[in-house]
């Protein structure tokens, strides 16, 4: 910004430096021009005054010796050799019938063109007065360029010859010298100028901007954790103002994330230790419970019902406890991967076996694409069992009855798992929260699958502690799809990966096949056989379908 405001005020700065010493050159040189116009008027008169007085006391008696008298004349109006005044011509004045005649004179060496035919008639029209005119005075000289000069025509009367008009020219050689000096004059005085406005935009934009980057600069550092950063405060401007203010609101912004964080922590605290002193009541409950339940065949019907709806309830509520409990380890950041090299693909079929019970019991059909060979990666195999029983389980809920399909698939860079289903489907808004904690897409919907409301909050960590995501896609009545993604490598980049979330290609049988890795850079010793490229590639997924 600093650069651009300077180059902004340079340019606009010279515009008007160049606009303005045009404007009063141009005034300087239409000055010159008058001066010497009103100069050759005054001068002119009195020399054709005094010529025509010794025209009128002439007494030549033939055409010779008015000749000879007019070129005397002539030669003193000029001036000296060394010194011309003004360069004369003579010329016979239109409509004159006298029979003696001389012949037309001019300076040396300047062109009869140089009175234009313009001037020659003002003076016919009009003799009685001085008729001037700016002209261009050339010579015989074909290298001269040619002057600027003022022409000054009168009517005088010879003795015997009868009307000739003279004009006395002027050059404006020292105005045109004189003019080139005030040229070079304001283009230096410009280049002063416009380096002026440069280093006055250079410093008032500098000292303008500093706040500001001290203030952009301030705010990074804040945003980085550094909550104790504030600006420097100095005098009592409007840029003190900017700052005090900055501060005020650093201040402000302190306390509420201090005590954010201490309700954080409390929060973290309360449910860890709810949790935790909630495991001992429980563990009897369940005791008592299974005892209970173990016989209840001895009871009647209605209490031995109470007994398995008790029963059933308490394995929830034992679900929740351990969700709450792995929450508060995520918030807490003690949770740890334990990573192993392990056949991603088995850990996936045997979760998606887990939920073939609340499969059958919703009557949905679990599918499971994946690939015949191992499918190996660094991951910790608990976590990543867990994310796919809670994701499929999810799907299976919300199927309304469709198919379920588990998709396996891989690449260079990571392991991905896909959950369609093809059931109620979510809108953008839902989207948004779906990974929310508690949070149910139908706050009117049962949860008869017996979830918690954090299955999909916990996977999303399992999946950020590999360094991985989950991607998901949903559209109302077209069903969802979630897409875990983790790197094949402990810490690597998982990259875009073989799976996108949108559906489209993710069809049966366009499931991109896994590229084998190297199981020693995998830190798995055992010796695990890969098949040649082309049977991999052309090896079909082994596929579970449960019928509803």
């Amino acid at each position: 910004m600093h650069v651009r405001v300077v180059l902004l005020t340079v340019a606009l700065g010279t515009v008007v430096v160049v606009g303005l010493s045009q404007f009063v050159l141009q005034d300087v040189a239409s000055g010159l021009s008058e001066q010497r116009r009103q100069f050759a008027l005054v001068e002119s008169q009195a020399q054709v005054a005094r010529t025509q007085e010794l025209f009128d006391q002439a007494s030549a008696q033939d055409a010779e010796a008015e000749q000879l008298l007019v070129n005397d004349l002539l030669t003193r109006l000029e001036g000296s050799e060394t010194t011309r005044l003004r360069e004369v011509v003579l010329l016979r004045a239109t409509g004159n019938q006298r029979a003696v005649s001389l012949r037309e004179t001019f300076s040396d060496g300047l062109l009869p063109s140089t009175i234009t035919p313009e001037l020659r008639q003002a003076v016919a029209e009009d003799p009685a007065r001085q008729q001037s005119q700016p002209v261009e005075v050339r010579s015989n000289n074909e290298t001269d360029d040619g002057s600027p000069a003022i022409a000054v025509g009168s009517r005088v009367v010879l003795p015997l010859s009868g009307e000739y008009d003279l004009y006395l020219i002027y050059r404006m050689d020292q105005e045109q010298r004189n003019l080139l000096v005030v040229e070079r004059a304001f283009l230096l005085g410009q280049l002063v100028l416009v380096l002026l406005v440069a280093g006055i935009a250079w410093l008032v934009t500098r000292l303008v901007v500093e706040p500001v980057r001290e203030a952009a600069g301030t705010a990074q550092r804040l945003s980085a954790g550094a909550l104790d950063e504030r600006m420097t405060e100095r005098g009592e401007d409007d840029l003190a103002l900017l700052s005090r203010s900055f501060n005020a609101m650093a201040d402000s912004l302190q306390r509420q994330i201090v005590q954010l964080e201490e309700l954080s922590q409390l929060q973290q605290r309360f449910v860890s230790d709810v949790s935790h002193e909630l495991r001992t009541p429980l563990t009897t409950i369940r005791m008592a419970a299974d005892l209970l339940h173990d016989q209840r065949h001895q009871f009647d019907p209605d209490t031995a019902r109470s007994v398995e709806l008790l029963q059933g309830q308490i394995d929830r509520f034992e679900s929740l406890l351990a969700d709450l409990l792995e929450v508060s380890r995520f918030d807490a950041g003690a949770a740890e991967l334990d990573v192993e090299a392990v056949d991603v693909a088995a850990v996936v079929r045997q979760a998606v076996d887990v939920c073939v019970p609340l499969a059958q019991s919703r009557q949905v059909g679990l599918r499971t694409d994946a690939p015949q060979q191992p499918v190996m990666g660094q991951v910790d195999r608990r976590r990543v069992a867990r994310v796919v029983r809670n994701l499929v389980s999810n799907a299976v809920e919300h199927a309304e009855g469709s198919d379920v399909t588990v998709t396996v698939a891989a690449d260079a860079q990571s392991v991905a798992v896909g959950v369609r289903d093809h059931g109620v489907g979510l809108d953008p808004a839902e989207l948004e929260r779906v990974f929310d904690r508690f949070w149910r897409a139908d706050p009117a919907r049962a949860r008869t699958s017996g979830g918690t409301g954090l299955g999909l909050a916990i996977s999303l960590e399992d999946a950020r502690l590999h360094g991985g995501r989950i991607d998901v896609w949903g559209s109302p009545g077209e069903g969802a799809h979630f897409v875990l993604t983790v790197p094949r490598r402990d810490g690597a980049d998982p990259g875009l990966g073989p799976i996108r979330a949108r559906p489209d290609g993710l069809e049966a049988g366009s499931t991109a096949q896994p590229v084998p890795v190297d199981e020693v850079a995998l830190g798995h010793p055992t010796s695990i056989p890969v098949p040649p490229e082309d049977v991999l590639t052309s090896a079909p997924p082994a596929s579970t379908e449960v019928l509803r």
